[in-house]
C-alpha cells in the first residue's frame, strides 16, 4: 500500500511540475483569470448586471408604492458568478486534460509507463491529482475577489454557501478532467483529445435540458446524469448527497476507463 501511495505521489509531483513549467498552462490560466475578472466586474457593476437590476426594481417599487420581495443579493450574486464560472470551465478543462496522456503517446513515453512496475491506477490518480491541483490554484484568486465584495455585505455572508459552491466547482472540474484524461489516453493528438472532451462534456452539460423534454424513466435517468443539474444544486447551497455521488462516479469512471485503456496498451506491447 505504501509503495502504491509513493507511486501516486511521484506521478503527482511530476505532473504538477510539468504544468507549472508549461507556457500553455500559464496562457490558459491568464485567460481564465482575465475572463473571470471581467464577468465578476460585469455582474457586480454593469448597468445590465444583476445587482443594478435589483436596485432598479427596488427603486421602482418604492416610487410606485408596491412592496418588493426581499432579495439576498450576496447569495444571488454568488450563484450568478459561479454559474458563469461553470460554463467557462467547460472550455478551460478540456485544454488542461488534453495532454495528460496524448503527450506521452507523442513522445513515446506512454509505452514506458504501460510496461513499468507502476500500476495503471496509480498513474491515472497521480495525473488527475496533478491537473486538479493546478486548476484549484486557478480558482483561488476568485475567493479573494469574492471576499472583498462580501466584506461590504450586511448582514455578513455565512461561509457555508460560498464554500459549498466552490466545492461544486472543484468536483465539476475533477469529473471533467477524469473523463478528459480517458479520452487523452486514446489518441496522440492533443487537439483531437480537447475537441472530443469538449463534445462529451457539452453533451453531459445540456443533458438536463434534454431530460426535461422527455417523459418517463428515460427522462429521469438522463436528468440524474446531468452535470449542470447537480452543479447548480451545490452552487445554490443545497447539500445533496446524490450530487456528490454523481461527481464521484464520474471521477472513478474516468480513472477506471483510463486504467483499462493503458492496460490494453500494455497487453498489445506484450
Amino acid at each position: 500500500m505504501s509503495m502504491i501511495l509513493g507511486n501516486v505521489i511521484a506521478i503527482y509531483r511530476r505532473e504538477l511540475q510539468s504544468y507549472f513549467a508549461s507556457p500553455l498552462a500559464y496562457i490558459v490560466a491568464g485567460i481564465f483569470w482575465l475572463l473571470s475578472g471581467f464577468f465578476f466586474i460585469w455582474i457586480l457593476l454593469s448597468p445590465q448586471g444583476f445587482i443594478q437590476q435589483v436596485a432598479a426594481n427596488d427603486l421602482q417599487g418604492q416610487q410606485l408604492g408596491v412592496p418588493v420581495p426581499p432579495v439576498d443579493v450576496p447569495y444571488e450574486f454568488l450563484r450568478a458568478f459561479l454559474s458563469v464560472m461553470g460554463s467557462l470551465a467547460l472550455f478551460v478543462l478540456p485544454i488542461l486534460s488534453m495532454g495528460l496522456y496524448a503527450e506521452e503517446r507523442k513522445r513515446g513515453t506512454l509505452e514506458l509507463l504501460a510496461t513499468s512496475p507502476l500500476t495503471n491506477w496509480a498513474v491515472a490518480v497521480g495525473k488527475l491529482l496533478g491537473v486538479l491541483t493546478f486548476f484549484t490554484t486557478m480558482v483561488l484568486p476568485l475567493l479573494m475577489y469574492e471576499a472583498i465584495a462580501f466584506s461590504a455585505a450586511s448582514p455578513p455572508v455565512q461561509p457555508t454557501v460560498p464554500l459549498l459552491g466552490h466545492l461544486g466547482l472543484i468536483l465539476l472540474a475533477a469529473g471533467v478532467l477524469s473523463l478528459g484524461m480517458f479520452i487523452s489516453s486514446l489518441t496522440d493528438s492533443t487537439i483531437l483529445a480537447a475537441i472530443l472532451t469538449f463534445t462529451l462534456i457539452l453533451f453531459l452539460w445540456v443533458m438536463d435540458a434534454i431530460a426535461k423534454s422527455l417523459s418517463g424513466p428515460l427522462g429521469e435517468v438522463l436528468g440524474h446524469l446531468s452535470l449542470l443539474k447537480h452543479y447548480n444544486n451545490l452552487v445554490q447551497g443545497i447539500f445533496d448527497t446524490s450530487s456528490l455521488i454523481l461527481f464521484a462516479s464520474y471521477i472513478v469512471l474516468g480513472i477506471f476507463l483510463t486504467a483499462q485503456s493503458i492496460d490494453a496498451l500494455r497487453f498489445q506491447r506484450s
